[in-house]
């Protein structure tokens, strides 16, 4: 049975971290790109960042550069989302997803995780 179970969300302040994790059981996780999306209430679903196979290419939202940093852990199979300066406009649901094409668009994956609720608020 294939799922991703999400973990680490939570409410932080204006300039705050948080470290999200996602373990992947029932594929091999090792030969697939991993994502971080999230979705904000009345707002699109946003690809936030992705990193391929082996962890060394990733790509992340402009809106999120220098400040989010995407990385994985075959071994654990796990991909994490290191957030730091956070800011309000980063309150969202984070869900993870596996894929075949590094990208940050939606289409390119084919399983979710349930999502884990960041809010980041005085």
């Amino acid at each position: 049975q294939v799922a991703l179970v999400e973990s680490g969300g939570g409410l932080v302040q204006p300039g705050g971290s948080l470290r999200l994790s996602c373990v992947a059981s029932g594929f091999t996780f090792g030969y697939y790109t991993m994502a971080w999306f999230r979705q904000a209430p009345g707002k699109e679903r946003e690809g936030v960042a992705c990193v391929k196979t082996g962890g060394g290419i990733t790509y992340y939202a402009d809106s999120v550069k220098g400040r989010f940093t995407i990385s994985r852990d075959n071994a654990k199979n796990t991909v994490y989302l290191q957030m730091n300066n956070l800011e309000p406009e980063d309150t969202a649901v984070y869900y993870c997803a596996v894929g075949l094409q590094t990208s940050l668009e939606a289409s390119q994956y084919n399983i979710w995780g349930q999502g884990t609720q960041v809010t980041v608020s005085s």
